[in-house]
C-alpha cells in the first residue's frame, strides 16, 4: 500500500508517470523502505495507462462486491421470528450492563477525569 501512495503522492504533485527513484525518493522521505521488487511490479501494472482511468475501473468492480447486507437481514428476521425468546434475553443484557458499569466504578480510586 505504502509504493500505491507514493505512486498516487507522484501523480497528484503534477508527475504523470512517476519512476522507481521517484517513488524511492517519497518513501525515503519518511523513512519508509522500499520494495524494489514491489516498485517494479506496480510501474509494469501502470505502464502507459491512465491513473484516473484505473481508479474508475477500480471504482467499478467495487461496486458489484456485496457489502455484507445480508447479515443485518438475518439479525431484523430474528427478532420477528422468535418474539417470545428475544424478549428475556434484551432484559438479561440490561443487568450484565448494570453489573459492569458498578464493576467500573470501583475501578475509578475516587477522581475522575472532570473533577
Amino acid at each position: 500500500m505504502k509504493v500505491i501512495a507514493a505512486y498516487l503522492l507522484a501523480v497528484l504533485g503534477g508527475n504523470t508517470s512517476p519512476s522507481a527513484d521517484d517513488i524511492k525518493h517519497i518513501l525515503g522521505s519518511v523513512g519508509a523502505e522500499a520494495d524494489d521488487d514491489r516498485i517494479e511490479l506496480l510501474l509494469s501494472e501502470l505502464k502507459g495507462r491512465d491513473i484516473t482511468e484505473v481508479i474508475a475501473s477500480g471504482r467499478e468492480k467495487l461496486a458489484s462486491v456485496p457489502s455484507g447486507g445480508g447479515a443485518a437481514v438475518a439479525v431484523a428476521a430474528a427478532p420477528g421470528a422468535g418474539g417470545a425468546t428475544a424478549a428475556p434475553a434484551a432484559g438479561e443484557s440490561k443487568k450484565e450492563e448494570k453489573v459492569e458499569e458498578k464493576e467500573e466504578s470501583d475501578d475509578d480510586m475516587g477522581f475522575s477525569l472532570f473533577d
